[in-house]
């Protein structure tokens, strides 16, 4: 019964994404807070940890021992936060500085970061207008799909020997956008003429969590995991969807809500579900809705990404 209404509510979206289809799997399942894992000896990285999602899971995860690795793009911030969660930690704090959107500045993070148990990559933006990296790269792209990938390869070495984790956090609005076609000059990014934040946005968490199930086909000493936190009130909602907020913030979850499934995946000992999994409120979800972003999803195309992505991301590995 309790999977019964659980899939009822996924299926109405507005049910499944917002505050109500949360309380509902965490009250009958009976989740356990995040903050009670013991997690001594493991070291964490959080990129984007100074707000919504990313500080409600470096505040769950303080208490439990482990090492934090805080991968911040403003070094003021970042530090602000370590020094906030001090009191709260009983393991080592690190802040490093990187904007997941520079791939330099990538690479020279993922340097510093010396070994890591689990990876969660939580940075990025829902932008307003169009903007290019350092690289050149659509700012949306750069900072969710390429930042990420590069440093997954990075790190990948130390996360192998720890058979570790990395965990991705995407969206629900994934769910509205077809994993396109690259090809030639085709890439991920929408051109000035078409392009559109929103669209934008999508379109890079559908290549998010696409290449987190080709990462775990490829590299099975690591266990990778996607993610999406339903709806919830966080100040990039406020900045970026001023509208949708105002419309649904009677029901949207509370930051912390939207996190904890990040953290679980961080902790858990044992992910409960093989490794490329998509996940909410603790539960593996399809990352299809629709009959269209279903048939986007081809062989050649997943195979055209794989090598986008790697070969924009070579000339940073070392």
């Amino acid at each position: 019964m309790t999977d019964f209404v659980s899939n009822v509510l996924d299926s109405t979206v507005v049910g499944g994404f917002s505050r109500i289809g949360y309380e509902w799997r965490s009250r009958s399942r009976g989740f356990a807070a995040p903050e009670t894992f013991d997690l001594r000896g493991r070291r964490i990285a959080v990129t984007g940890p100074t707000s919504g999602l990313g500080l409600e899971t470096v505040r769950m995860l303080a208490p439990t021992g482990a090492d934090l690795v805080l991968v911040g793009r403003d070094p003021e911030r970042t530090r602000a936060v370590a020094d906030q969660l001090a009191p709260l930690a009983s393991g080592r704090i690190d802040a490093v500085t990187a904007d997941m959107s520079d791939l330099a500045a990538v690479a020279a993070a993922a340097g510093l970061m010396g070994g890591i148990d689990v990876l969660v990559h939580n940075a990025g933006a829902l932008l307003p207008q169009r903007e290019l990296s350092p690289q050149g790269i659509e700012m949306t792209v750069a900072a969710h799909v390429i930042g990420p990938h590069l440093m997954t390869r990075l790190l990948l070495p130390a996360l192998s020997r720890a058979g570790g984790r990395v965990v991705t956090v995407a969206s629900g609005g994934m769910y509205a956008a077809e994993l396109p076609r690259i090809a030639g000059d085709r890439t991920l990014e929408m051109n000035e003429m078409h392009w559109n934040g929103t669209r934008q946005y999508a379109i890079a968490k559908r290549a998010q969590v696409t290449l987190s199930e080709m990462w775990a086909a490829a590299e099975p000493a690591v266990h990778f995991a996607a993610m999406h936190p339903g709806w919830a009130d966080t100040p990039g909602v406020k900045s970026s969807l001023p509208l949708f907020r105002v419309l649904t913030r009677p029901i949207l979850r509370t930051a912390r809500q939207g996190a904890d499934t990040i953290a679980w995946l961080a902790g858990v000992e044992g992910i409960p579900a093989p490794s490329g999994s998509f996940w909410c409120d603790r539960e593996t979800r399809s990352i299809h809705k629709s009959p269209s972003t279903r048939a986007s999803d081809t062989p050649d195309r997943r195979a055209d990404l794989w090598e986008w992505v790697q070969s924009v991301t070579e000339p940073f590995v070392r």
